[in-house]
C-alpha cells in the first residue's frame, strides 16, 4: 500500500513537471501584439502602443484616419503645461475635426477594461470631445497623472518618445495655450503587429 501510494506521488511529480523553456515560452506566444502608430514630429518621434480590445471602435477611427494621410501636417494646437498636449483638428482651432464613422461617435468607457482601470496616467493617450459620445479625431496626451473624471476614451500609451511628448509640453504657449512655434505631425501611421 505504501508503496503504490509513493509511486503515485512520485508519478505525479514527475508528470507535472514542466521544463522551464516550455514555461517561458508559453507567456511569450500568450501576450497579445498590439499596433503601434508612429507620430513623426518636428521635435521628434512619438510611438503609441493602441488599446484596440479596450477601445476597437476608437482604434479603429484612428488607424483609418492615419491610414487616409488625415494626421500628416497637423499641428498640436493646445498646450497646457503639465497637463496635456492636444491635437488631431485639421482647422488647428480646436473646434474641428472628423471621424471615418461619418459624424461624432460614442465613448468607450468599460470599467473592466485594463486603460480605464489604470487612469489617465502620464503618457496615456484619450480622445478630447465636446461633451458624450461627440469623438472625432482629436486627442490628447497627458503630461502627468491626472485626476480626470472618466468621461475621455483612452485608446493608448506612449510606448517611446515620452521625452519628446515632455519636450513639446514645455513649448511656450500664448493666448487659449496656443503654441507659439508650431509643432507639427509631419508623418502619422500604424504599425500593424506581425
Amino acid at each position: 500500500m505504501k508503496l503504490g501510494v509513493l509511486l503515485v506521488v512520485v508519478v505525479g511529480i514527475t508528470v507535472c513537471q514542466i521544463p522551464k523553456g516550455q514555461v517561458k515560452k508559453k507567456s511569450e506566444t500568450s501576450k497579445r501584439k498590439s499596433m503601434i502608430a508612429v507620430l513623426e514630429t518636428n521635435v521628434g518621434t512619438i510611438e503609441i502602443e493602441l488599446f484596440e480590445h479596450d477601445a476597437p471602435k476608437t482604434v479603429k477611427n484612428f488607424a483609418g484616419l492615419a491610414e487616409q494621410g488625415y494626421y500628416n501636417g497637423i499641428i498640436f494646437h493646445r498646450v497646457v503645461h503639465g497637463f496635456v498636449i492636444q491635437g488631431g483638428d485639421s482647422t488647428g482651432t480646436g473646434t474641428g475635426g472628423r471621424s471615418i464613422y461619418g459624424s461624432g461617435f460614442e465613448d468607450e468607457l468599460n470599467p473592466n477594461a485594463p486603460s480605464y482601470q489604470e487612469g489617465y496616467k502620464h503618457g496615456t493617450v484619450a480622445m478630447a470631445n465636446r461633451g458624450p459620445n461627440t469623438n472625432t479625431s482629436q486627442f490628447f496626451i497627458c503630461l502627468g497623472d491626472l485626476p480626470l473624471p472618466k468621461a475621455y476614451t483612452i485608446f493608448g500609451k506612449v510606448a517611446k518618445g515620452l521625452d519628446v511628448v515632455d519636450l513639446i509640453g514645455k513649448t511656450k504657449t500664448g493666448p487659449m495655450d496656443r503654441p507659439e512655434a508650431k509643432v507639427v505631425m509631419n508623418k502619422v501611421y500604424v504599425k500593424k503587429p506581425q
